[in-house]
């Protein structure tokens, strides 16, 4: 637990130190309206190699919608739990440490669209000024809730296989979503860092307090 506990604070702090360089390294008047952006060259040649593709795009909000849904899943979940026993305190206490998560994940979305680090590479459609995009919150959605779901696979799939490839898809989801993220060209580079070392953070911790609570 403390080795997680530890690496989850290493996370942390590789997030907040990217928000650093981010705000002050490299930082040029690259993107629209001419948006500054830090780490200018390195995003910049990033993106110009991946270029836009809205057809990424498309499938990355399709497979957040799906993750959002399962999340839901796992709050109805523990509604029912909560119904049926008819004590908070009855519910798993893996459900409460899901919920914290889920919260967690939230207040860092609504803290940085108020707190901009960098602005989109370009105007979304339907849009007419560029948006934050730092730290990629689909990137976060991927981690944070396909990877909760694979830690919890064990506790409530008792097939040890069934078990064991609803982990596999989790993982496979996690890695096609940020990879078309970023190569649907809607995200600097350093958004999707950003949103792998914070998700990768509040994974750690959670699985950390999972075993203190001895849940498997």
């Amino acid at each position: 637990m403390k080795k997680k506990l530890s690496l989850s604070v290493l996370c942390f702090a590789l997030f907040i130190a990217l928000i650093a360089v981010v705000s002050t390294v490299d930082v040029a008047a690259i993107g629209p309206q001419e948006t500054k952006i830090g780490l200018s060259h390195l995003n910049q040649a990033v993106h110009d190699t991946l270029g836009v593709n809205m057809g990424l795009y498309k499938i990355t909000q399709y497979l957040g919608y799906a993750t959002l849904l399962l999340a839901a899943g796992f709050g109805l979940f523990g509604l029912i739990q909560l119904i049926q026993r008819k004590s908070m305190k009855k519910v798993d206490k893996a459900i409460w440490l899901l919920a914290g998560l889920y919260a967690a994940t939230a207040v860092l979305y609504v803290l940085f669209e108020k707190f901009i680090v960098n602005y989109r590479p370009i105007i979304m459609p339907g849009e007419t000024a560029p948006e934050a995009s730092f730290p990629s919150t689909h990137t976060m959605l991927f981690f944070v809730i396909l990877g909760s779901a694979a830690m919890l696979a064990g506790r409530y799939v008792k097939n040890p296989k069934t078990a064991l490839l609803i982990r596999i898809v989790c993982a496979v989801l996690i890695i096609l979503g940020v990879a078309f993220r970023l190569g649907s060209g809607v995200h600097w580079f350093s958004d999707i860092c950003g949103g792998i070392f914070i998700s990768s953070a509040l994974l750690l911790a959670f699985s950390a307090l999972l075993e203190k609570a001895d849940i498997r």
